[in-house]
């Protein structure tokens, strides 16, 4: 069994450690809160008092925070857990960060005697806590290998994608492509609705023919719905848009898709919705149509 230092125990996290502590594995954290979640508190979470103290009693540690910002500061802010790191350690990001900075990232931890692996995922937190994550890796083949048992008890679709940073490449790619779905579907929704028909029978009988899809399925439910409480959030959706925007210019390439998903998740945000679902994307597209998804004029 693994000791490990999970830093990040979001809506996404929690559950993550749940599976870790369930089979059996020691696992500690460092949270800014005053109390550990109950049931993991129930099931033996360790709240250690600084960083240092989480990396100096792991042989693993795994980081899911919601920015690049954040896991500079926790890995190498004063305090972090790179100067504390035992030779050999795995560190494990599946965090949805910059890919170059994840390089350098990379880079560092070997230099403090660390082995490196980009691990993001995708499946918000149905899939957090389902354990059917796919998880998209960067980093060495033993690297990989060596993460992978634990790997597998958070998620089902686990890749070896290529070296450091290749799985936060994925992880923009796949954020590009969930983006630009969820707006295909906030359209036609907005159009089958505003046309006089039901949406909620038009999305029925699209998913049995080729616009079947998961963000149909899931995330069009939760635009008939109404239902916005969050799986993942507008502003980190907004985020990751911003990492492939920003990827693409240094690489001179153009994204006009992803730039007008964009500004959708930027115009959600303008109308108080940063902390909204993403499938509340649609509240833009409603907004532009002068109709919301069910109403009948």
């Amino acid at each position: 069994m693994s000791t490990i230092g999970f830093i990040g125990l979001g809506i996404m996290g929690a559950p993550m450690v749940g599976h870790l502590l369930s089979a059996g594995h020691s696992v500690s954290t460092k949270t800014h809160s005053a109390a550990l979640p109950d049931e993991l508190a129930r099931q033996g979470l360790q709240d250690l008092d600084s960083y240092a103290a989480v990396a100096a009693a792991a042989d693993v540690l795994i980081l899911m925070l919601p920015n690049t910002p954040q896991v500079d500061a926790v890995l190498f802010g004063d305090g972090g857990l790179a100067a504390s790191l035992r030779p050999g350690t795995l560190v494990i990001d599946m965090s949805s960060i910059d890919p170059i900075q994840t390089r350098d990232f990379a880079a560092q931890v070997e230099a403090a005697g660390g082995v490196w692996l980009d691990a993001p995922v995708s499946g918000g937190q149905v899939g957090a806590k389902a354990a059917s994550l796919s998880i998209m890796c960067g980093g060495s083949a033993s690297a990989f290998e060596r993460a992978q048992p634990l790997l597998a008890l958070m998620g089902k679709n686990i890749t070896h994608v290529g070296p450091s940073g290749a799985g936060q490449i994925a992880k923009v790619a796949n954020q590009m492509i969930v983006a630009l779905n969820i707006e295909a579907v906030a359209e036609a929704l907005v159009f089958a609705s505003k046309a006089g028909a039901d949406p909620q029978r038009v999305r029925q009988a699209l998913m049995g023919g080729f616009a079947s899809s998961k963000i149909l399925e899931v995330h069009g439910e939760r635009m008939t719905t109404r239902s916005f409480d969050p799986g993942f959030t507008i502003e980190l959706h907004q985020k990751d848009l911003g990492l492939a925007l920003d990827s693409a210019k240094s690489l001179g390439l153009a994204l006009p898709h992803t730039a007008g998903a964009m500004q959708l998740m930027n115009q959600c945000v303008a109308m108080g919705g940063a902390s909204q679902d993403h499938s509340a994307l649609v509240r833009a597209i409603e907004n532009m149509a002068g109709h919301t998804i069910g109403e009948h004029e």
